[in-house]
């Protein structure tokens, strides 16, 4: 742990720092740049100058948010020597444990600052999507701490999976509404072109964008993918930076699960400074599922971030904006596209990206349970699928290799995930491009 003092009081901007910047935003419209003014009727204000800021590295945490941050922070850097036991690995494995705070997942960190921007600038309300419901829980925590109205769309077919995150909405005052919906235009449209749709992630940020729009005094937030988010989820890579320090090793391996790419950012990027800045070699490698592949089959080209065509274009590595993903319990990565970032660092070479079968992913879960004594989220038991094929590698080799994963966030509201594994009722859906 970190003591006050050490708490990190900015956050980091990698963008400053990259080689090539990631390629602007465009209106679709018209095919221009977009500017922080063109963001700022969706987004807080200066979440949408911090969207663009390509200039400065290290941008200020408000007063406010570091106080709020205080409540939780720092997590828990831990040493997995069960797990490398387990594996008979030489390999040094460690954790970020983003599990621990009242939320139970990583996207507090920066559920909080767009709150914060929202009420400082007089919104009233905020609307959002959510799959697994991690970020929907986190949004309507912070929404209420600052005092404001949080009306969140969750993927339909999550909400049937995971009824209780829905449950945690509602007792921080949200409404939930299942996406698609018949609550507005966009939804309407989907559910008529395909009445069983389960909902997607894309599907929700278009109800939430047009709520946000179509309402007085309402701004949109979002969990991931844009490079706001990445920027805020900087506090957990920062601390993870002291806190190895402390323990006298630096990663030779970073890996996280990826949605978006706010968790993997948020570990990666104040790491992979030194990369840039130094050269120094690390490998960043991210986790996503085999049956939502965008890093590892996508294209790398301009699309929307949500199905109806709302959002500015995005350059992305992406699977179509229309790309329906199947049924997995890691509601929090069926996403077709990724960040702007991740996806120029990816296309440059500096990170890389496999891609995991649920059932790999719930043995890995299970075998840190088994040895941990946690119970990951299904998205987080992507990077452990990871790290154990890393781990396995040096088996191989000898090599005593420092793996550095973030947990970032725990599966106790995922239980009929667990038990459809262990009752042997879980597949493998195959991506279909």
């Amino acid at each position: 742990m970190l003591d006050e003092s050490e708490l990190p009081r900015q956050w980091y901007n990698i963008q400053a720092d990259m080689i090539n910047k990631p390629l602007p935003l465009l209106n679709p419209a018209t095919r221009e740049p977009l500017k922080a003014e063109d963001l700022a009727h969706i987004f807080a204000a200066e979440c949408a100058k911090q969207e663009l800021d390509q200039e400065h590295a290290w941008i200020d945490i408000p007063e406010e948010v570091l106080e709020r941050y205080k409540y939780y922070r720092s997590t828990p850097l831990v040493r997995a020597y069960a797990l490398e036991k387990a594996l008979g690995t030489p390999a040094h494995i460690y954790f970020k444990n983003e599990s621990v705070n009242p939320l139970g997942s990583h996207k507090i960190n920066s559920a909080l600052p767009q709150c914060y921007y929202c009420k400082q600038e007089g919104t009233t309300n905020v609307t959002t999507e959510t799959g697994a419901g991690q970020w929907g829980a986190a949004l309507s925590y912070a929404a209420k701490a600052f005092g404001l109205e949080c009306a969140v769309y969750q993927v339909k077919i999550s909400m049937q999976q995971k009824p209780y995150r829905s449950s945690i909405m509602r007792t921080f005052g949200a409404t939930v509404t299942g996406s698609p919906s018949m609550s507005t235009r966009a939804g309407k449209d989907i559910i008529t072109r395909d009445p069983l749709h389960p909902g997607s992630l894309g599907t929700a940020i278009s109800e939430a964008v047009e709520l946000a729009t179509t309402t007085p005094n309402c701004k949109y937030t979002l969990g991931s993918v844009m490079s706001h988010v990445s920027l805020h989820q900087t506090i957990i890579g920062l601390e993870a930076e002291k806190q190895m320090e402390k323990a006298g090793e630096y990663p030779d391996t970073i890996i996280a699960c990826f949605g978006g790419g706010s968790n993997f950012g948020g570990l990666a990027f104040p790491f992979m400074r030194h990369t840039l800045l130094e050269g120094k070699k690390i490998d960043f490698i991210a986790a996503e599922p085999s049956s939502c592949p965008k890093l590892t089959h996508g294209k790398f080209e301009y699309d929307f971030g949500d199905e109806a065509g709302y959002t500015p274009l995005l350059p992305m590595y992406t699977l179509g904006h229309e790309f329906k993903p199947a049924n997995i319990h890691a509601g929090g990565l069926r996403y077709h596209g990724a960040g702007t970032i991740v996806s120029q660092l990816l296309k440059d070479g500096y990170m890389r990206a496999v891609d995991i079968p649920q059932t790999e992913s719930f043995a890995a879960g299970l075998l840190f349970a088994r040895t941990e004594s946690i119970i990951p989220a299904p998205e987080s038991c992507h990077a452990i699928a990871a790290t154990i094929r890393e781990a396995k590698k040096c088996i191989e080799t000898g090599e005593e290799k420092v793996i550095l994963f973030n947990l970032s966030g725990h599966g106790l509201i995922d239980m009929t995930a667990y038990d459809s594994y262990l009752n042997g009722d879980l597949t493998d859906p195959e991506f279909k491009g």
